[in-house]
């Protein structure tokens, strides 16, 4: 059913997705899509807590998986990710982690989703780069995390694959930004 979401999103848009299309394209009853989903808000929300497991769990395996020079390469990292996940993941391009349909629409009741993949990515600097835990980081991961998301979205519109060179400025951004407390902070 979730994976019925992704394609209609793709294909038609929050606007027009039903739960009668999503239990048609599945191919089940729409019963059975009530069985798990109460409404399409509750289905969008299934698919956009999927989506930050992938989001996590390619970021966290690339982690094992790479060699990081510093923190700024687990930045380029975590923005490929994330723009390999536009290009490639169904209904990702219309159902983006801080996309709120509404306010009941968060992973989190208390934190908004943006505020969710802050905490997460946080956890993995602190993590792979020994970083002490603060206030401070918290609200450099947060500003971070929203303004790369502003920018990536920017290259989004631009160019349906994500225009490379506002791409390039996204990490460019988040850098910059990082700078000041992640280099005094590295392991």
């Amino acid at each position: 059913m979730l994976d019925a979401c992704a394609e209609l999103l793709d294909e038609v848009g929050y606007e027009a997705l039903s739960t009668t299309r999503i239990a048609e394209r599945a191919g089940v009853a729409i019963g059975s899509v009530y069985q798990f989903f109460p409404d399409k808000k509750a289905i969008t929300q299934a698919l956009t807590r999927r989506n930050v497991e992938l989001f996590a769990a390619g970021v966290g395996r690339r982690f094992l998986l790479e060699d990081f020079r510093g923190w700024w390469d687990a930045v380029d990292v975590i923005i490929d990710e994330y723009v390999d996940m536009h290009r490639s993941v169904p209904g990702f391009r219309s159902l983006h982690f801080a996309d709120v349909m509404d306010l009941n629409h968060t992973l989190d009741t208390v934190a908004d989703n943006n505020t969710v993949i802050a905490g997460r990515l946080r956890e993995l600097l602190l993590r792979e780069f020994g970083m002490a835990d603060s206030a401070e980081l918290d609200l450099a991961m947060m500003v971070a995390v929203e303004a790369g998301d502003a920018v990536l979205k920017l290259a989004f519109r631009h160019d349906q694959d994500g225009a490379p060179e506002i791409v390039d400025e996204a990490k460019r951004l988040v850098r910059g930004y990082l700078s000041n407390l992640l280099s005094s902070r590295k392991a």
